[in-house]
């Protein structure tokens, strides 16, 4: 057995195919029993269907009522996402993202919401599968992306984990062939800026300049036209609302320690403080960092830089929750093209096979759900008090 696990051979074709054909099988009858049980769009658990997709809706429904900077005040936009279910007193979900989002979120808002959902994931997940396609063409590939575990969490919270990942790994696809391209795709990422931290230190240590440049003329280019269609008040909103984000949702954990995949979350978890959370996590991004420079400066095939960068990607935010690990699967397509090309070294199928189950088994599901976080418990408080609590975590 342990003969086996060295080289890979128990991953045999019945395997590679069985697998994920039953937890696909498995996934999408417990959906369909799930969505078939709620009532209405509101699940036996009284959360949306979609739950996190709300506030990208509740958000978008305020941008076009002439509200830009109102998904950024707790209050309001909580009171947005319960207007979108007639009344019905769902969960908070708040507004972490750059004002660039919001041109997405106004385009769905359009849409009713179980449209807006369907819509959305019908743009993003098919865009996903073709980049992994593109990365690893193989005829399994398009299976084992679909099946892959985060492909499920990610549906469940009606989440951006797809967009990502396809932003990223065609970021990472076109970046010799084509770098102006790449550019423009990796200057998108900018709507979840804490996965850009090791994409510029890359860059700038490989000197691909018309990258950068497309890069850089791409996030100005959106962050002015917020400017021209929302005005600035709505990045006063964002830089304001960034002291609650930090504070309430990051520091304090009310999105959930198991939630959150991060060295800085699993500090907070196992009771270690603030600061030693953050120079934990400083310390990771820096190793991370050098690792990277060293690893792209290198002789090392592209396939093994471009799986280490996605994986930096992920490694040095300590705000990285289950659902962006999406992402994880642009690295496991290009170790596998590197090992199908240059041959595998012993455990590496069998680590790669443990990566790709990795999402299924990580901590998030033995505990509670993120929906279930701070504007949850603290329900029948939160118009009254949450200017007082933005306001104290404005002044830590």
């Amino acid at each position: 057995m342990w003969l086996q696990i060295k080289s890979g051979t128990w991953l045999t074709r019945e395997r590679l195919y069985g697998y994920p054909l039953i937890l696909l099988a498995v996934s999408l009858t417990a959906a369909v029993i799930w969505i078939a049980l709620a009532d209405g769009l509101i699940d036996r658990n009284g959360k949306p269907i979609g739950t996190d997709f709300s506030n990208v809706w509740a958000a978008g429904h305020l941008v076009l009522r002439g509200e830009p900077g109102a998904p950024y005040e707790p209050v309001r936009q909580h009171a947005a996402e319960i207007d979108a279910f007639q009344g019905q007193p769902v969960p908070f979900y708040g507004w972490h993202y750059p004002p660039l989002f919001l041109f997405v979120a106004a385009g769905l808002a359009f849409l009713p919401y179980g449209w807006a959902l369907l819509v959305w994931t019908a743009l993003t997940l098919p865009v996903y599968l073709v980049v992994i396609r593109t990365i690893l063409s193989r005829p399994e590939t398009v299976l084992l992306a679909l099946a892959f575990p985060a492909v499920f969490v990610n549906l469940g919270h009606g989440q951006n984990g797809f967009l990502t990942a396809a932003l990223l790994g065609g970021g990472l696809i076109f970046l010799d062939k084509r770098p102006i391209l790449a550019g423009v795709l990796l200057g998108l990422l900018a709507y979840k800026p804490q996965f850009g931290l090791m994409i510029p230190v890359v860059l700038l240590a490989t000197g691909r300049w018309s990258t950068i440049a497309a890069a850089t003329v791409t996030v100005l280019s959106a962050c002015a036209a917020t400017l021209v269609v929302f005005g600035p008040e709505v990045w006063h909103a964002f830089a304001n609302s960034t002291a609650f984000t930090r504070v309430v949702v990051l520091e304090a954990g009310d999105t959930g320690w198991a939630k959150i995949q991060s060295l800085f979350s699993a500090v907070r978890m196992w009771g270690g403080s603030v600061d030693m959370a953050y120079a934990a996590q400083i310390a990771l991004a820096i190793t991370v960092a050098v690792s990277l420079v060293c690893l792209w400066r290198s002789r090392a095939s592209y396939e093994l830089k471009a799986a280490a960068l996605a994986c930096g990607c992920l490694l040095t935010t300590p705000y990285m929750l289950d659902y962006d690990f999406v992402v994880l699967a642009i690295s496991i397509a290009f170790l596998v093209r590197h090992g199908l090309a240059r041959g595998f070294l012993d455990y590496d199928i069998s680590f790669l096979a443990f990566s790709w189950f990795a999402p299924l088994v990580a901590p998030q599901y033995r505990r509670h759900d993120r929906s279930a976080g701070w504007a949850h418990r603290h329900a029948g408080g939160l118009r009254a008090n949450a200017a007082a609590r933005r306001r104290r975590s404005c002044g830590v």
